[in-house]
């Protein structure tokens, strides 16, 4: 009886290369942190609220940075993509 090792490595080989792969489908958590921060200043700088009467804080921006600070990287992003549409700003793309 022969065994043939061909197909063996071939799908071992072909097994090895789509594990990176599948490890970058996911945003790593420094990647996530560095988008927080990228649409939280992109934010800021556009969206600032000069002179009197201009209603304080904008408590979405500071929860959106507080969730990103915890690490709950999606929500902050979810909150920034969305004040960031409402304001009419454009962002770059997630990447």
């Amino acid at each position: 009886m022969k065994i043939h090792l061909e197909p063996l490595v071939s799908c071992a080989l072909a097994v090895l290369l789509l594990i990176p792969a599948s490890a970058h489908a996911q945003p790593s958590n420094e990647q996530l942190a560095a988008r927080c921060a990228q649409l939280g200043a992109l934010y800021d700088r556009y969206n600032t609220r000069r002179g009197e009467g201009s209603g304080g804080p904008d408590m979405t921006r500071l929860g959106a940075g507080i969730d990103c600070q915890k690490g709950r990287y999606e929500q902050g992003i979810k909150a920034l993509e969305e004040l960031l549409q409402r304001s009419r700003i454009p962002y770059p793309p997630a990447g």
